[in-house]
């Protein structure tokens, strides 16, 4: 969806192995963009939008059913559809980059880094033992607001791009950045895009109930750089001098 992604596998394997392995990974990335990518003419999203003839893809069942759930569980926060068009591009990337961690993990390759922009999918082991470090940065400024570390997470972070507001069909402005962490990368881009698009006062109430809820945890962070965090998301962070990096 127009980011660069880097995969990064820490995971000792011969080169007959990790070669093969690294091509399936793009060869998916490649596929899920020319099938969910609505500004690609022949995509499945956009056919759909079209009223045209689709494929019967199950992984596209599969992303349009979560879609629906998250809408449902954001209270139309994450909207899917917006003006009568199906853009799925809140929850996607996350989805595709959760299903290729699994895909590596199931491969034998199961301490990697997965980043495409602002998101990422880390698991295992950035070195024997040890777990790896992830900036959160402010997707604007490119500041580090807090360092997380983690064997097994996703991070996703909203406010890079623009967020529709879909009761408005405006462009949310009431956040410099949001970002979730939990077990599913997928799901929390899709709750960061939520929490962003609900602005300041309503978002923090939404994150609060989502942590108390369950295992997703969020950081909010004003326009005027004021800085909100759930208490499990400071749990797993430390604050870091906010040099540019």
């Amino acid at each position: 969806m127009g980011k660069p992604v880097s995969v990064d596998i820490r995971t000792a394997l011969p080169a007959r192995e990790l070669t093969p392995l690294l091509d399936d990974a793009f060869a998916w990335l490649r596929w899920v963009d020319d099938t969910f990518d609505p500004a690609r003419q022949h995509s499945q999203i956009s056919r759909l939008n079209r009223g045209g003839t689709i494929e019967q893809v199950p992984e596209l069942i599969e992303v349009l059913h979560r879609c629906d759930e998250l809408r449902k569980a954001t209270g139309g926060w994450y909207e899917p559809r917006i003006g009568g068009v199906i853009d799925p591009s809140g929850y996607i990337k996350g989805w595709a980059l959760e299903r290729l961690s699994r895909a590596l993990s199931n491969a034998g390759a199961g301490d990697h880094r997965i980043t495409a922009g602002n998101d990422i999918r880390v698991r295992g082991s950035s070195a024997p033992g040890r777990p790896w470090r992830i900036d959160v940065r402010d997707p604007r400024a490119g500041t580090v607001r807090k360092i997380v570390f983690a064997h097994d997470l996703g991070v996703a972070t909203s406010g890079g791009s623009s967020v529709v507001d879909p009761h408005t069909g405006q462009i949310a402005d009431g956040l410099g950045s949001v970002t979730v962490i939990g077990p599913d990368l997928g799901v929390a881009d899709a709750y960061a895009t939520a929490i962003y698009a609900m602005g300041p006062a309503r978002g923090r109430r939404f994150a609060t109930d989502l942590a108390r809820l369950g295992p997703y945890e969020t950081l909010l962070v004003t326009k005027d750089g004021q800085e909100h965090a759930t208490p499990g998301f400071l749990h797993q962070s430390t604050t870091h001098t906010r040099l540019a990096g």
